[in-house]
């Protein structure tokens, strides 16, 4: 219970991440399977004309254009300062200054 309580964030966008990307699959695994039925050919999942292709592309599009701008943001903003921002370690750091120098008031 403690494991849920300490990752019960990750363990939801992990789940959520899993189930939309499975939806993702199924949803054009579909468009794919009625485009080459219509095409007189047979569907396939694997194979030099499968729909694995065509999946792996959209999804790495998504990534490109949403993950990994995220995964950047979150990087950089754990590494580098914008002054007086709140995702920015700053404040976090005026606020340990500002302890620590009431504690020296207060050992005097």
């Amino acid at each position: 219970m403690k494991f849920l309580k300490n990752y019960g964030l990750s363990l939801l966008l992990a789940a959520m991440f899993l189930i939309s990307w499975i939806a993702q699959f199924f949803a054009g695994w579909i468009e794919f399977f009625y485009e080459q039925i219509q095409q007189n050919q047979e569907p396939q999942v694997l194979g030099p004309g499968g729909y694995i292709w065509h999946f792996l592309s959209a999804t790495f599009e998504n990534w490109q254009s949403e993950f990994f701008q995220t995964m950047i943001f979150v990087v950089f903003s754990t590494y580098l300062i914008h002054k007086n921002s709140p995702q920015s370690r700053d404040s976090d750091d005026e606020m340990m200054r500002r302890i620590k120098k009431i504690e020296k008031i207060l050992e005097e």
